[in-house]
C-alpha cells in the first residue's frame, strides 16, 4: 500500500483496508471551496460464499460528506464502489464499508458529529450549517436513533427534564430526558397536553406512582 494512501487515511482517520485513495483536489461548488479525496472501495471476496473468484462488473460513484475541521471548506470523499460477479455462486454484489451505509452519502463519522451536536443547546439549523448538510439530514440522523429511546413503560428515571424543539415541517415536538444521564427517554411528534397525558398513561401503576411522587 502506497505512502500516499496511508497518509490520507491517517489524516482522515480511516482504517478500512479495502479503501484505497488515488487522488485529491479542490473544487468550487455552491460558492464553497471543497476538498475532494478520490478513492476506490475494493471487494476482495464474495459476501455470500467467501470465494475470491470474482469478475468485476463496473463501479458505483458516490460522493460522501465527511467531517471537516473548517466548516467553510467541506470535505468530500468521492468513492468508487466495485461491483462484482462471483464465478462460484453466480451472485452479484457491491463493495460495502463501515465508513458509510449502503446507498447513503453521509459518512458515519459525520453522523456521529451531528449526534454529538444534538446533545448541546443548539438549533438544528446551526448544526446543519456547521456540518454542511441540510436540516432534513439532521432530523433523519436524530430519527435514526429512535430505537435507542426508552420503550419500556415499567420504569422512569428519578429526575426528568422536559422541553420542546422544532422538528419535521418546523412543528414543535415534545422531548423527555433523563436529567442525570442526559439521555433521551422519548420524543413525541406533538407538544400538546393531550398527547403527553396519553403517553404518561401507558406506564405501569408502579412507574406512574413514582412519576407523581
Amino acid at each position: 500500500m502506497s505512502s500516499f494512501n496511508n497518509y490520507i487515511k491517517f489524516a482522515l482517520d480511516i482504517k478500512d483496508q479495502n479503501i484505497v485513495f488515488e487522488d485529491y483536489f479542490c473544487r468550487l461548488a455552491n460558492g464553497y471551496k471543497q476538498k475532494v479525496y478520490q478513492a476506490v472501495l475494493l471487494q476482495p471476496s464474495c459476501p455470500f460464499c467467501g470465494s475470491q473468484e470474482l469478475r468485476h462488473n463496473g463501479r458505483l460513484k458516490t460522493e460522501i460528506r465527511y467531517p471537516a475541521a473548517n466548516a467553510g471548506q467541506p470535505v468530500i470523499i468521492r468513492l468508487f464502489k466495485q461491483r462484482v460477479w462471483c464465478r462460484t455462486c453466480n451472485k452479484r454484489s457491491m463493495a460495502q464499508s463501515d465508513l458509510v451505509g449502503k446507498y447513503c452519502c453521509i459518512s458515519q463519522p459525520a453522523k456521529l458529529k451531528i449526534l454529538s451536536a444534538l446533545t448541546e443547546d443548539r438549533s438544528m439549523t446551526s448544526i446543519a450549517r456547521e456540518n454542511n448538510v441540510s436540516v432534513n439530514t439532521v432530523q433523519r440522523v436524530l430519527g435514526s436513533c429512535s430505537h435507542q429511546f426508552n420503550s419500556s413503560y415499567d420504569y422512569l428515571p428519578e429526575h426528568l427534564a422536559f422541553d420542546e424543539f422544532k422538528g419535521v415541517d418546523r412543528t414543535l415536538h415534545f422531548i423527555c430526558l433523563d436529567a442525570d444521564k442526559h439521555e433521551v427517554v422519548q420524543i413525541l411528534r406533538t407538544r400538546y397536553k393531550k398527547a403527553i397525558i396519553a403517553y404518561c398513561k401507558k406506564f405501569s401503576p408502579a412507574a406512574k406512582q413514582f412519576l407523581w411522587t
